[in-house]
């Protein structure tokens, strides 16, 4: 919990998400997730509801906010995955290594039978696109090869055996396939399609970086960091991370960002900030939150609502289960962005309804005062208890809806079992 500690004084919030490698891209995209990330965070944590009174933003002045676990593994594990950026931001000057000397390729033998697709989980707390995360979309390179659909397409429709067996045969026509070679690694450290082997997988994606490929190095970095399949080396790992970044990879920008941050050194801030612009831009919801926090708070940047305003927006637009609860705010005050209580309500309601629990608080709010919402209280009510099944129980909404009808009382707890399915 120490790098935790260290963002909460950086930032203002608790942490931003580490995020793994995305999966390179050589071909037309196929079917898979958007690459977003979800996770409950919790801005905000006081609501005056006082007629024509503003929300409190969630910095300056108040408790920060602070950016939950919402319930799943970014990686293999979330621990693994603290343990990793907590040995990253350890680090505070370290030289880039150079690239492995690349193995002999390793044998490649198809598994006997295809492996039915994983089924995706409820799209309310998707994991950060990874190197052990399943259906990944990434970002198509220019020109991308029409003839490495095959592969990749299989990969991101879940059809992990035929992605191995396509992928293979692209490596026995163009040894130097590093789009491929990356793919094989991907699916040897996740165990898609072919038993689970980290050892394997670095053998591959060594070979991709030695064909100076991005995806591969970020992979190799993060890896490293972890510990996984070698021994744990944080300088080889930022080496690694530090040469992906060179070549734009935007999932390495982010996560090397992190580590620039932490680090505290004002030449690691303007860093941090243009790594961080890098997967913004690459549409990483994270990244944009991130970006969107440093605007507001005018941390290696200058201050700039407005800018913020626009990141939280545009981490809502992909996903972000925090930029929607930050966005909301800035709408509710018109804080960077013309005043709406009404369309603040719509992105506070529909974060309440992806189970972030300060947002079913607001919403409780919202309809206690009517404002943005018609008021309501067994709505109120309903979400009050939803929120409080999660820890962020509110004396004075109990007070507001402590009138209500017994049968009233009945349905505003049907309503919140309904909610607390979210929270699964």
């Amino acid at each position: 919990m120490i790098f935790f500690g260290i963002f909460r004084k950086l930032l203002s919030y608790e942490t931003l998400p580490p995020m793994r490698g995305r999966v390179p891209r050589g071909c037309e995209a196929g079917e898979g997730s958007d690459g977003a990330e979800d996770r409950t965070c919790h801005p905000m944590l006081r609501l005056d509801l006082k007629p024509g009174s503003p929300l409190p933003t969630s910095f300056g002045g108040h408790p920060p906010p602070q950016r939950g676990e919402g319930g799943g593994s970014w990686v293999c594990t979330t621990a693994t995955l603290r343990r990793t950026t907590l040995m990253a931001c350890a680090i505070l000057a370290l030289s880039v290594g150079g690239l492995h000397a690349a193995p002999t390729p390793p044998a490649t033998k198809a598994p006997p039978a295809q492996i039915p697709a994983k089924p995706e989980a409820l799209d309310l707390k998707r994991e950060l696109p990874s190197p052990y995360t399943a259906n990944v979309q990434g970002a198509l390179p220019p020109g991308a090869n029409p003839n490495a659909d095959a592969a990749y397409g299989a990969y991101q429709r879940g059809r992990y055996v035929t992605a191995f067996r396509e992928a293979t045969k692209r490596i026995e026509a163009n040894p130097k396939d590093a789009a491929a070679m990356t793919l094989l690694g991907e699916l040897y450290n996740q165990g898609l399609g072919v038993k689970q082997d980290p050892k394997r997988a670095l053998e591959w994606y060594r070979l991709a970086a030695a064909q100076n490929d991005a995806h591969a190095m970020a992979s190799l970095g993060l890896m490293a960091m972890d510990g996984r399949g070698q021994p744990k080396d944080e300088r080889a790992g930022r080496g690694w991370l530090e040469q992906a970044a060179r070549k734009g990879e935007p999932a390495a920008c982010y996560n090397l960002a992190l580590i620039q941050l932490a680090s505290g050194k004002p030449d690691d801030l303007a860093a941090a900030v243009a790594n961080f612009r890098k997967g913004a831009e690459a549409e990483i919801p994270a990244a944009q939150y991130a970006l969107g926090v440093l605007y507001l708070q005018g941390k290696g940047t200058p201050k700039d609502t407005a800018q913020a305003a626009q990141w939280f927006r545009r981490a809502a637009d992909n996903g972000d289960l925090g930029a929607e609860v930050e966005f909301a705010i800035r709408l509710f005050n018109g804080d960077g962005v013309p005043k709406d209580e009404a369309r603040a309500a719509r992105y506070f309601l529909h974060a309440a309804q992806r189970g972030n629990a300060i947002a079913q608080n607001r919403v409780a709010k919202l309809y206690v005062a009517g404002r943005g919402l018609p008021k309501n209280l067994i709505e109120a009510a309903g979400w009050n208890l939803a929120a409080a099944a999660q820890g962020r129980a509110d004396e004075s909404l109990d007070q507001a809806t402590a009138g209500l009808k017994p049968d009233e009382r009945k349905r505003a707890e049907a309503l919140a079992a309904e909610r607390a399915n979210l929270q699964q």
